[in-house]
């Protein structure tokens, strides 16, 4: 783990976000549970380890991680924000039945050239919707 730490740390400086064991902890969540966690979600994760956790600073957290291109928003549902710590492109797929969201790889360069080579395309994103194979294992 002290390698992953150090690996955590070399980002936010390289990224020239202060270091704060808040920040390192959020960080790290996010590094542990790729399952595309809302700010509360992380804040309910962490507030038993780090008691001085605000949901104030998760939001902050985020922005600032936003901004720095350390992690993407994922916004599947009008009423809930995401967060994604792998930034490179790909497709999400959202199980209706157990709200997991899953990655995926997608080639968006293949997708937006032909009828789309023409518009300025600003943000790329493809999102998925049904049941997972979990789900639908379960109800057979």
């Amino acid at each position: 783990m002290l390698a992953e730490d150090n690996s955590i740390q070399d980002m936010l400086r390289e990224k020239n976000i202060r270091l704060s064991h808040q920040r390192l902890m959020v960080l790290e969540y996010m590094s542990a549970n790729h399952n595309h966690p809302t700010a509360d979600q992380i804040f309910n994760g962490l507030k038993g380890t780090v008691p001085s956790l605000s949901k104030t600073t998760i939001y902050n957290t985020m922005d600032a991680f936003l901004e720095a291109g350390i992690i993407r928003p994922v916004n599947i549902e009008d009423n809930e924000v995401r967060y994604d710590i792998v930034t490179g492109e790909h497709g999400h797929f959202k199980c209706d039945s157990c709200g997991r969201i899953y990655d995926f790889d997608l080639d968006l360069d293949h997708l937006t050239s032909g009828q789309l080579a023409a518009f300025k395309i600003d943000s790329r994103d493809v999102y998925f919707r049904g049941t997972c194979k979990e789900c639908l294992k379960s109800k057979s």
